[in-house]
């Protein structure tokens, strides 16, 4: 068992900044396509009246072995629910589909609406179908209403409480808003109901949260030899145990994981752009950018954009850096266009180009949302920080660190902070605390002491 229940101990995660921060809700598919596999010749997509049809898949995910089973799956819940328009279960496959290729493809301004459309038309017929209020939950998540999350999974558990999906959106939803006690109390609950990848990975990232990076590498290697080799869900969390490896400085293990995650499945960007990130770490500058371009080949993620800005900061080519840091931007104002929470995001891109008047006006946004969330605290005190407001800084860098959380950026961050306001011994120690648990965090050029 790898709950909380059983120790007082407190448990550390800093959430991982991009990738791991937001923790995805890991939908029950490979039924979906088994009931598929013996299928080999490619259909049309029909579209339903009102909801949009699959989106063809570009580049290498086009070449997938998955894509054609995909397909043949979308177009016959397409033609179901033109024959019967109560056809309520192939709408919900139909949901479930959209969410798996928004994670597979990076295309959520596209899937993420799709899905709610879908889901909307189910919930105006059956208001309390705990399918489509749990499926809705989830991408509420992957948009970060993590509020309206949190109100939608409690309204689907009090239909169904036992059901450990409900659960884990629960968990999440607490995380986001920084609740943490609560989102132990429903990771211990999901455990209970049941065990498994999705179960174990939400007991890693509690784990990370509460400072434990030990414990938390040893649950996210049990989500990922729970899973299925090749598959999604365990390449999504083989990489999440990757970056754990590369948070604390064992970058040989994260390259062997990494690796290991490609031939299982190699069209999997995130565990690339893990091994460009890698490559960063050692200085290996040119390799690492050459790491992220094939990661942003196979999906337009963008993280894998934001990395590749970093590798060029690096270098000393801050004007291409901030070339790149622009395309991120139009990137988030697009996903947030299509209803995504982006302003957290763009707060530290903004940062990046040195705009500090927007950096503070997204990045208040965000704390308005979830002033307890211990992410939100730690960009609130770095656009502090960069403006000079050391008070404010340490303000939100001490309700960053409240949690015990042993991020070495994230106490980097804070030794910056106390250097600033004064506090000599204090940035020594969070200094000394940040290089032993990461010796090779990389320090972008602007942000040294």
């Amino acid at each position: 068992m790898i709950g909380f229940a059983f120790s007082k101990k407190k448990i550390n995660t800093q959430p991982m900044k991009n990738q791991i921060k937001k923790i995805f809700i890991l939908a029950l598919f490979a039924a979906l396509v088994a009931c598929n596999s013996q299928k080999t010749k490619e259909t049309s997509s029909a579209t339903a009246p009102g909801y949009p049809p699959l989106k063809e898949r570009t580049g290498v995910l086009s070449q997938s072995s998955d894509w054609i089973i995909v397909k043949n799956k979308a177009a016959e819940l397409f033609m179901s629910i033109e024959a019967d328009s109560a056809d309520t279960k192939s709408r919900l496959l139909l949901a479930q589909l959209y969410m798996q290729e928004a994670r597979i493809t990076g295309e959520h301004p596209y899937y993420y609406p799709a899905t709610l459309t879908i889901l909307n038309d189910v919930l105006r017929n059956e208001p309390e179908n705990f399918e489509a209020l749990a499926f809705k939950s989830s991408v509420q998540l992957s948009l970060h209403h993590f509020k309206e999350a949190l109100e939608t999974g409690k309204r689907a558990m009090t239909i169904n409480a036992n059901n450990g999906f409900i659960y884990g959106v629960l968990c999440d939803a607490n995380v986001e808003l920084g609740n943490y006690e609560e989102a132990v109390k429903m990771s211990d609950r999901m455990q209970s109901v049941r065990p498994g990848l999705e179960s174990y990975s939400r007991a890693s990232y509690l784990r990370e949260i509460y400072g434990d990076n030990n414990g938390a590498k040893v649950a996210m290697k049990m989500a990922y030899e729970a899973g299925l080799p090749g598959s999604e869900e365990s390449s999504w969390a083989g990489n999440a145990l990757a970056h754990l490896y590369i948070n604390t400085g064992d970058l040989k293990n994260a390259e062997d994981l990494s690796n290991a995650i490609l031939l299982q499945r190699p069209s999997y960007a995130f565990a690339t752009d893990a091994l460009g990130s890698i490559e960063l770490a050692r200085g290996n500058y040119d390799k690492a950018i050459a790491l992220f371009d094939n990661a942003i080949k196979v999906m337009p993620e963008f993280s894998f954009y934001e990395n590749k800005a970093k590798a060029y900061e690096s270098k000393g080519e801050f004007d291409k850096a901030k070339e790149i840091y622009n395309t991120v931007l139009t990137m988030l104002k697009e996903d947030a266009a299509a209803g995504h929470y982006a302003e957290m995001d763009m707060a530290m891109v903004y940062l990046k180009l040195k705009d500090l008047t927007n950096a503070l006006k997204y990045a208040k946004i965000e704390y308005e949302r979830r002033p307890d969330n211990i992410d939100v605290n730690n960009t609130m005190a770095w656009v502090h920080y960069h403006m000079g407001n050391y008070t404010d800084a340490k303000m939100h860098m001490d309700k960053a660190l409240r949690m015990g959380t042993q991020n070495a950026e994230l106490l980097y961050r804070a030794s910056v902070i106390e250097m600033a306001a004064g506090n000599r011994k204090a940035a020594v120690d969070y200094s000394s605390a940040s290089k032993k648990i990461n010796p090779f965090l990389k320090i972008e050029t602007s942000d040294r002491i």
